[in-house]
């Protein structure tokens, strides 16, 4: 695989008295891919966002990627709607369904991208019976719901694992890492073989130079890693 690292913000760690502005100032300043959370108050105790800010936001900026994190109960009952919608890539959680399988083909046979989330608690290899079924694989560093929470160090040898049953496998999905990502923790998950980033509050959001100024230093970062030849090993 190509070594790529992309820039995902978190929309839930937005202002939503400032999400206009904010998803604007992350277009100005180059995002490509927008992380979007839809959270069902069941799988997860919180609430989060409308499938209407997906069909807004496609609407808006039909460039960008939208990746849609499902955290609820039932994600068949919202695979079509999201792919009306606009989402491009669509992740659910591996143990909010005992149709697992069934639920990927259905997300690919919509037209968007499939993928899995991994949870701290689960096996990595818990994705190797439908590895030929997924475009991306995101392992949780936090347990799903909520914002502001630790990085759990174990993450980084889990990508390291993650990134050798892609290469076992002969696959190409994207490695994905989710929740509380900063400086010191984003280079090593890069060194592993991570090539999407959900950036958060630590990282993008309420940085006190700004959003703009934000990109901009994860930018450097990515930038600085790929010359220092890190990237590459992993793969």
């Amino acid at each position: 695989m190509k070594p790529i690292v992309i820039n995902s913000p978190s929309l839930a760690n937005c202002n939503l008295l400032e999400l206009k502005d904010n998803v604007q100032e992350l277009v100005d300043a180059g995002v490509t891919w927008m992380h979007i959370d839809l959270m069902d108050g069941h799988y997860v105790p919180n609430l989060y966002f409308p499938i209407r800010i997906v069909s807004d936001l496609r609407a808006a900026y039909p460039n960008l990627t939208l990746d849609v994190h499902m955290m609820v109960t039932n994600p068949m009952d919202y695979i079509q709607r999201l792919a009306d919608a606009g989402a491009d890539y669509l992740s659910f959680h591996s143990d909010s369904t005992n149709f697992v399988v069934r639920t990927l083909e259905t997300i690919q046979k919509s037209g968007m991208k499939s993928g899995i989330l991994v949870n701290p608690s689960q096996s990595v290899r818990s994705i190797e019976p439908y590895v030929d079924l997924l475009d991306m694989v995101t392992l949780m560093a936090v347990e799903p719901g909520f914002a502001g929470q630790q990085f759990m160090s174990r993450t980084l040898k889990r990508v390291e694992e993650l990134a050798t049953v892609r290469k076992e496998s002969g696959q190409d999905f994207l490695i994905n890492v989710d929740g509380a990502i900063n400086y010191p923790n984003l280079t090593p998950c890069i060194v592993r073989g991570a090539n999407v980033i959900v950036t958060g509050i630590f990282t993008i959001f309420k940085q006190p130079d700004g959003i703009t100024a934000a990109c901009k230093r994860f930018n450097t970062e990515v930038e600085q890693a790929m010359q220092a030849g890190w990237i590459g090993d992993a793969y």
